[in-house]
């Protein structure tokens, strides 16, 4: 890593003319930039034949709504536990929740732990390499397929995350902020511009750029090493409709949920229902919050009134 006084891109945002270029034709300045500047992730080792597939799943399952510097130690402390699917799988629901702890939209630990079964029932304990097979695993979307195939294997597939939707839109189309979903037409952007060779790394270090320095609120174009070919920039970056702000958490139903889940995962066992009430002070919000959980698989019923973390898969 080379600390900022050496660093090699310090490309202030007046100091060039502007180059009409589009991200492709960039992608070795942006190797460059990236092989200097990206952060040293546990799940993204620098040696090529270090790749763990199912390494790259459960971080990108955990950084779903979740920041990195939270993930790390999560992702750390999983993967001790749990290295391989079959090791995940042999758990109880109940296990990969606890373990879940405070990162929040906890249905997530149960769809790692159901996709975990399905590959160890499927597939031989081997994460899949093919979209179709990873799309079929419960939780599995198109990013998060798209992410194990290049970063897990290797292979040209589109990662199109928010930063790197937010990094295409300002340098190629003059964007400040990409369309709150993704179209055809940027898809199809995105595919004409990828490298031939090495398009893993250019994700990745679109996604990077995006974290690092071509941020939401904050972009700092001075320290941007595609900053003489960005559309946004040579137009004085007009403003555009910024992304929907998150919900308030205090006092919403996600924060009743927390609660609730928080006194049942304290707990190897069940739980009374005077607990449960205990846990969170409004009836009518508690009472939704609880049908929300079970409604997910977090919480089932149990016997004389009580309630439990799931002990098996949910149906379905």
């Amino acid at each position: 890593m080379i600390p900022p006084s050496r660093d090699p891109f310090p490309h202030g945002s007046g100091q060039f003319p502007h180059e009409e270029r589009d991200l492709g034709a960039s992608a070795g300045l942006l190797a460059a930039w990236f092989a200097a500047r990206a952060r040293d992730l546990p799940w993204r080792p620098t040696d090529p034949l270090r790749r763990h597939p199912w390494g790259v799943l459960v971080s990108e399952v955990m950084l779903q709504q979740t920041p990195v510097d939270r993930v790390i130690p999560a992702w750390t402390q999983w993967m001790q536990r749990w290295p391989t699917p079959a090791d995940l799988a042999g758990a109880s629901p109940a296990d990969a929740i606890r373990a879940w702890g405070r990162l929040g939209y906890p249905r997530r630990a149960v769809r790692l732990h159901a996709a975990a079964v399905a590959i160890t029932e499927d597939h031989g304990g081997s994460v899949p390499d093919d979209a179709a097979s990873l799309r079929a695993l419960p939780g599995v979307g198109e990013y998060t397929a798209g992410a194990v195939l290049a970063f897990g294997f290797g292979r040209p597939a589109l990662t199109l995350d928010t930063n790197v939707r937010r990094v295409i839109a300002r340098h190629d189309a003059g964007q400040e902020f990409p369309s709150a979903s993704v179209t055809v037409g940027e898809r199809s952007r995105a595919l004409e511009m990828m490298p031939s060779s090495g398009a893993d790394r250019w994700m990745a270090a679109l996604m990077e750029l995006g974290a690092l320095v071509c941020t939401s609120r904050a972009p700092d174009c001075s320290r941007c090493p595609l900053a003489r070919g960005c559309r946004w920039l040579a137009l004085g970056r007009p403003p555009g409709n910024a992304p929907r702000p998150q919900a308030r958490y205090a006092g919403s139903d996600r924060q009743a949920r927390g609660a609730l889940l928080a006194v049942l995962r304290a707990q190897e066992g069940p739980v009374t229902q005077r607990r449960i009430d205990a846990a969170w002070p409004d009836a009518i919000q508690r009472a939704r919050a609880l049908d929300g959980l079970v409604a997910d698989g977090l919480v089932v019923p149990a016997p004389r009134g009580r309630w439990s973390l799931p002990a098996i898969n949910p149906p379905g």
